[in-house]
């Protein structure tokens, strides 16, 4: 069963998925209007802290930095075009070997060359995030599923939504937070520089 959250809502996969100890994260989209320039997103993950800060550089997972120091968290390959149905990119979560001080992953996508080829997510339709159980095989049971709508109209880099612990839970929760700063305006919210 699929919940479908709004901006903002939260779920307890704790609750709804007992067992849950691989999470999988799979963010999809697909270009709308384009002027034949390629059009790439690339979805990421920051371990963060309680004050909401990288836990190292190395804590930013992406598809040049495949894992985390831990190995809990993964990213499992670029989609250079968005092409096809289901999703785009996907990470993964080992909930059990993140380590204590890792209180949330923040997962966002950000358009490259966003700038050069002005491009934004306004010219990007039916994007997605959901999380599920990455121990399916064939990944049919959705928990949680949150869709970004058309609010993105200058935006070149989005949070999509993050894992956090509450007490002994596992949550997630649907955020949307778009930036016109691109992947680097994110990153210095967490006190990480893209480079």
């Amino acid at each position: 069963m699929t919940i479908n959250l709004s901006k903002g809502g939260n779920i307890s996969l704790t609750k709804v998925a007992p067992g849950l100890e691989h999470a999988g994260v799979g963010l999809g989209w697909n270009p709308r209007t384009t002027d034949g320039a390629q059009f790439d997103l690339d979805a990421s993950a920051v371990v963060v802290d309680q004050q909401g800060k990288a836990l190292s550089d190395a804590h930013f997972v992406f598809y040049n930095n495949t894992k985390d120091p831990s190995g809990a968290v993964s990213h499992l390959g670029d989609n250079r075009t968005g092409a096809g149905d289901g999703d785009d990119e996907t990470l993964t979560v080992d909930l059990a070997a993140l380590p204590a001080e890792a209180h949330r992953v923040v997962f966002l996508a950000s358009i490259d060359e966003a700038d050069a080829r002005r491009q934004t997510f306004g010219q990007v339709s039916d994007a997605y995030i959901r999380v599920y159980d990455a121990d399916d095989a064939a990944n049919v049971d959705t928990q949680a599923r949150f869709d970004l709508g058309e609010d993105a109209s200058t935006e070149t880099a989005l949070v999509f939504g993050e894992l956090y612990r509450h007490g002994a839970e596992w949550k997630f929760r649907a955020i949307g937070q778009g930036y016109t700063s691109g992947l680097a305006g994110v990153l210095t919210e967490f006190g990480l520089f893209a480079g």
